[in-house]
């Protein structure tokens, strides 16, 4: 490449690139080595020795005897600003042996997902869209179940919601009215059952099925119909 110098030199200094290669590299190192500290979830992340979790039962009119689904977390990142809890495998188990074989199936394709890492929310929706042919049925609190596989969805929803991976959905606003409401219609003589002894709460005989959270709480108030147990409102 030629270039036509048309004024007289009067200095001129060398560059060192080597130099300007060592200098971008050390501003540029922090930033990589901070975020390649980073641990996230992945296929080949091994399992540690102690995992922290919880056990939810599951008991259906189906069946004689309970199910319990244990779900275990990985703490990634642990006293850092990336911590986050994730969960890493599920078991599920019972003295029925009638659904041994789908049982394993699900709990090694849920674990598997859980490790694959990303997303793993998805499977909340997917599981409680699976409907029994024969008919799903109502568990204690009201609440309608269209099968075991989705009771399975929603323990691994209600997990999910308590370690933060899913939003709950309500906030404190709309928890403090339905809690009031609830209080004032237990005050008129509405509600006629306290707690059962699986800690669910009990609604008014006459409260009908919600559509978005399908338990029987949608009841009369101040002339609109509202859930007791979601907030889901005709009126907005």
């Amino acid at each position: 490449m030629t270039i036509k110098i048309d004024k007289k030199i009067v200095s001129y200094n060398v560059v060192d690139q080597k130099a300007e290669e060592v200098s971008e590299n050390e501003v540029s190192a922090p930033v990589e080595s901070s975020e390649s500290n980073v641990v996230h979830m992945h296929e080949s992340f091994e399992r540690p020795e102690r995992l922290i979790g919880s056990t939810y039962k599951i008991k259906t009119p189906m069946s004689e005897h309970a199910m319990y689904i244990t779900i275990n977390d990985v703490l990634l990142n642990e006293d850092t600003e990336h911590e986050s809890r994730r969960p890493f495998e599920v078991f599920i188990n019972s003295k029925n042996m009638e659904h041994f074989q789908w049982v394993v199936a699900l709990t090694r394709l849920i674990s598997a997902v859980f490790r694959k890492g990303g997303d793993a929310t998805f499977l909340v929706e997917e599981l409680k869209a699976v409907f029994d042919p024969k008919g799903g049925y109502f568990k204690q609190g009201g609440v309608f179940m269209p099968s075991i596989v989705a009771e399975i969805g929603f323990a691994i929803e209600d997990h999910m919601k308590h370690i933060g991976l899913i939003d709950n959905g309500l906030d404190e606003h709309q928890k403090k009215f339905i809690e009031d409401k609830r209080k004032e219609l237990e005050g008129k003589g509405a509600a006629t059952a306290a707690d059962s002894e699986e800690g669910e709460a009990s609604y008014p005989p006459s409260a009908t099925l919600c559509m978005k959270c399908s338990t029987k709480a949608v009841v009369l108030m101040d002339g609109c119909m509202t859930c007791l147990s979601c907030g889901d409102s005709k009126c907005g």
